[in-house]
């Protein structure tokens, strides 16, 4: 990567890697702090606080991307990251669970994902945004893999509301960042040309980008599920408590970003992105089989976590860039705000489904429903097209390395 392809990417990924904190660091802690708010008694409640950051996240991708095609990347990540920075705080000053959810309804309505993601690809050429969209994509397994050390000890330390107004802090880091750090669409990798905006519908309907759209939802479903009936699988089968629990899962993040490393390299040298693809799905697949197969002992599910986290990392890091491939000309953002906001309403629809699994027909359901929505992805990808390269421009060369 060229100097200005580094920059944008580090800093860049640092602006997503805080939504996902966002969402990933309550989980450990949130559902027994809440019940010992007023209205804490009410599962329901509890649930919807949890959740809707996911919902208000996924219904305003898509106003958020197509407004960043228009009127700039940053001046759509800056108020989002506003927005965000408010909803942490009334979070953090919340007396009873009905604020709570107010702040956390805010905290989503910060949907700078695919305004970030666009901004990424329009920083970075053909030949390195795979490598950037890498990091973006790993820095969603290693922000769940911090939550699961991080949250317990925070919650400890500085209680909810200091980890909500920590999260809100970091917003506003954020949007200094974005306005001294993040390079500005002027030096562009590829010099911008006026392109007009490609109508919404074209851009919704495309076959290959509802494929891709289909799949990151799923991802991020399955993803939720598996965690709503994991730690207790970690409790009853091998008898670890949820404060140890970051023992098995930091080690299987860190382990599956060193096995990503060769895909990712393939995909990107020898354009394999569909083998990639489908590949990594039937891992997810062949990993939920196992757990309905009775994957046991902590070895055993530590293996099974590294063979899964790998399959996701590449997939986070894959998915992005073939979404910014094929989207057509004026539509990238329209293209990353809708893939964003099923990324969001997977995470959503996941943790509903895997909790209602889970009351209804125990862990062996969960797994089993997984299985399902990845078998389903896996007979979607089989017709998919791997996405033609974008042509580079003379100027590509020179602009990168400015």
């Amino acid at each position: 990567m060229s100097p200005l392809e580094t920059r944008a990417s580090l800093s860049l990924t640092a602006l997503y890697s805080l939504r996902m904190l966002g969402l990933f660091l309550i989980l450990p802690v949130f559902a027994v702090h809440a019940m010992g708010m007023p209205g804490g008694d009410d599962h329901f409640m509890i649930g919807l606080a949890m959740g809707i950051y996911g919902l208000t996240q996924g219904l305003l991708q898509v106003p958020f991307g197509m407004l960043s095609d228009r009127i700039g990347r940053k001046q759509v990540i800056v108020p989002g990251l506003l927005l965000f920075a408010l909803g942490s705080f009334i979070a953090a000053f919340a007396t009873d669970l009905n604020w709570t959810i107010v702040g956390r309804g805010l905290q989503g309505a910060g949907a700078i994902s695919g305004a970030v993601t666009a901004l990424l690809a329009d920083l970075t050429t053909e030949k390195s945004r795979i490598r950037a969209m890498a990091l973006v994509g790993t820095s969603i397994g290693l922000m769940f893999a911090l939550s699961m050390l991080l949250a317990p000890i925070l919650y400890q330390s500085i209680g909810m509301s200091g980890i909500f107004a920590l999260t809100g802090s970091l917003a506003l880091g954020g949007v200094l960042v974005t306005l001294f750090v993040v390079p500005s669409e002027r030096e562009a990798a590829v010099p911008a040309v006026a392109i007009a905006p490609a109508p919404f519908l074209a851009v919704l309907f495309n076959r290959e980008l509802l494929r891709l759209d289909f799949g990151i939802f799923a991802l991020h479903a399955v993803l939720m599920a598996l965690f709503v009936v994991l730690p207790s699988t970690l409790v009853s089968g091998v008898g670890m408590p949820v404060a140890e629990h970051w023992k098995i899962y930091l080690p299987a993040v860190l382990f599956s970003f060193v096995l990503m490393v060769p895909p990712i390299i393939a995909a990107e040298r020898g354009r394999h992105f569909r083998s990639m693809f489908l590949g990594s799905i039937l891992l997810m697949f062949l990993v939920h089989i196992a757990f309905i197969g009775g994957a046991t002992g902590v070895y055993g599910l530590a293996a099974v976590l590294v063979v899964f986290f790998t399959a996701f990392n590449v997939m986070e890091a894959l998915l992005p860039s073939m979404v910014a491939r094929t989207a057509p000309p004026g539509g990238r953002g329209a293209a990353l705000g809708i893939y964003n906001t099923l990324q969001s309403l997977g995470i959503f629809a996941g943790g509903v489904a895997g909790g209602a699994l889970r009351q209804q027909g125990g862990a062996a359901m969960v797994y089993l429903f997984g299985a399902a929505v990845l078998a389903l992805w896996l007979l979607l990808g089989l017709s998919m097209k791997s996405p033609a390269p974008r042509a580079v421009v003379p100027e590509e060369g020179a602009a990168a390395s400015a």
